[in-house]
């Protein structure tokens, strides 16, 4: 009884899931996704193995159509699941069984499905379908994340779950594969139990995205990004510890004890940080 999207970037070849529903920790059983592979959002009556079983049907070579079939007749219970299906090429499937709660149904696009049972309006999924597309051909850098969210947005603004809302995940992997699953993940977001779960999750988007940009800085931070980070929630002296960390790893030891100096004079227990960072030579910059 919820509403999701899945899709793939095809610029960036990123796979994600974006879900929100009024039930407790969404996150746990919808969402499922596999760098390189494909992404699934199971729900309704949710069969949680449709997620890894369907990941490794597409691992295996079949398409989202040919897995999503598979799954469904080897289920007693098909007419009341439904499923979206994404792969690592943007092929993408869809099933809503006829007995799922209304308003319900599911929409496919170029790379994306949305899927949505138990709304308060039949114009949920083809709201969400628009949004997604709308944001993938929007001016500047939109994120994969930054669409499935818009879709979600759109979904609710046309009805929503009829019940309200409660919880929302977010799950986003890379495009390639890699040895270890968890190495892709991009996202990987959950909101348990929240009155306004979309608002929520968006806020701790922006909160990984700022501590994921401050990780990636090789050398000073700009007061610019240490601002938009401070914005963003990221704690002053988190901040101050990624910066001795930038400076570090750019090879600039001065600026690096200069900026420990004051988490130091505030509590000592940060120089058992600086001796791990210092227990290797920073790397070159990139």
């Amino acid at each position: 009884m919820t509403y999701s999207i899945v899709a793939r970037d095809a610029e960036t070849g990123e796979l994600g899931v974006a879900v929100q529903t009024r039930a407790f920790s969404v996150g746990r059983t919808v969402p499922w996704a596999l760098p390189g592979v494909g992404a699934v959002a199971t729900q309704a009556f949710s069969e949680r193995s449709y997620g890894p079983l369907g990941l490794k049907l597409l691992q295996a070579g079949r398409t989202p159509e040919r897995a999503l079939r598979a799954l469904v007749a080897a289920d007693e219970h098909g007419e009341v699941r439904q499923v979206g299906i994404v792969d690592a090429e943007g092929r993408v499937a869809a099933h809503t069984g006829e007995s799922c709660i209304p308003e319900c149904g599911h929409s496919v696009g170029d790379g994306f499905a949305v899927q949505a049972n138990m709304m308060r309006s039949a114009e949920v999924w083809p709201a969400m379908a628009e949004a997604y597309t709308t944001a993938s051909r929007a001016d500047g850098d939109v994120t994969l994340a930054r669409r499935l969210l818009a879709a979600l947005d759109a979904a609710e603004a046309a009805g929503g779950d009829f019940r309200g809302r409660q919880s929302a995940a977010l799950l986003v992997v890379a495009g390639e594969r890699f040895t270890a699953p968890w190495d892709g993940r991009v996202s990987d977001l959950r909101v348990e139990d929240h009155p306004e779960p979309l608002a929520e999750l968006r806020r701790l988007l922006d909160l990984e995205e700022a501590y994921r940009r401050l990780n990636r800085m090789r050398g000073e931070i700009p007061e610019e990004e240490a601002n938009r980070a401070r914005a963003a929630g990221v704690a002053e002296d988190n901040l101050e510890w990624l910066a001795v960390a930038a400076a570090w790893r750019a090879g600039d030891l001065e600026e690096a004890r200069r900026r420990l100096a004051p988490l130091l004079a505030r509590d000592r227990r940060w120089e058992a940080s600086w001796q791990v960072l210092a227990s290797t030579p920073p790397p070159e910059p990139e």
